[in-house]
């Protein structure tokens, strides 16, 4: 009589889309949060006047305040393009993992590397805010981007060729998920490019680019994309 098969670890590591859903939205969660690390304000005694405000000249003190705005601007950018970037890609992740019928192992580590790169956000956030003018910086950003956008393909790729994805979900339905990573990404590429001329003209491109991903098929029904 033979006895049953032995199991490997393999097949039962990894299994569970409801562990990697949560722990996909708790990585993003932080992420998220700490983009907002680079709009910190250092306090500064100009910006407090001991003086009360009806005194002569305290009204100078909020001249100060607006040069903290202005200082932030770089940052406050940056801030908005990044979390447009992330809110756009865990949409896009959980659109993926809806499509799923279980997981395995290897699909599990293809999104715990996508998770790595939405760690990595509030990194190339900060150093693109810092050194905002500085081509190198936008590289490095869209790097992040580029990296995001790679393993979302890849997870989606190799689903379907596992046989992972649920009976409802087409063939076309992958197809389109795929064509609208691609053509993102192509997008981005563009916008990366730009910085030849500006950097200021590359984030405002890329920044245009995540407004019509966010809004378009509502607004100008690209829906193809």
């Amino acid at each position: 009589m033979v006895g049953p098969m032995p199991v490997s670890y393999r097949q039962i590591a990894g299994v569970s889309l409801e562990r990697l859903a949560a722990l996909s939205d708790g990585i993003f969660a932080v992420a998220m949060t700490l983009l907002v690390l680079g709009l910190s304000v250092r306090a500064s005694s100009s910006v407090h006047p001991a003086r009360p405000l009806w005194a002569p000249g305290a009204a100078g003190s909020e001249r100060v305040v607006w040069d903290v705005l202005r200082g932030l601007a770089p940052h406050l950018l940056t801030y908005l393009v990044s979390f447009l970037t992330l809110g756009i890609f865990w949409v896009g992740q959980q659109t993926q993992l809806n499509q799923f019928s279980r997981s395995n192992r290897d699909l599990t580590w293809i999104h715990l590397a996508f998770l790595l790169g939405v760690s990595l956000m509030p990194f190339s956030t900060m150093l693109l805010a810092d050194y905002i003018t500085y081509r190198v910086a936008l590289a490095v950003y869209w790097l992040n981007i580029v990296l995001l956008g790679a393993l979302l393909y890849v997870g989606m790729r190799y689903a379907r060729r596992a046989g992972l994805l649920k009976d409802d979900a087409t063939t076309e339905v992958a197809a389109a998920s795929e064509r609208r990573i691609i053509a993102y990404q192509a997008l981005y590429a563009f916008g990366a490019v730009l910085s030849v001329f500006s950097t200021y003209l590359s984030i405002a491109f890329i920044f245009a680019v995540q407004l019509n991903a966010a809004i378009a098929p509502r607004i100008w029904r690209l829906d193809r994309f």
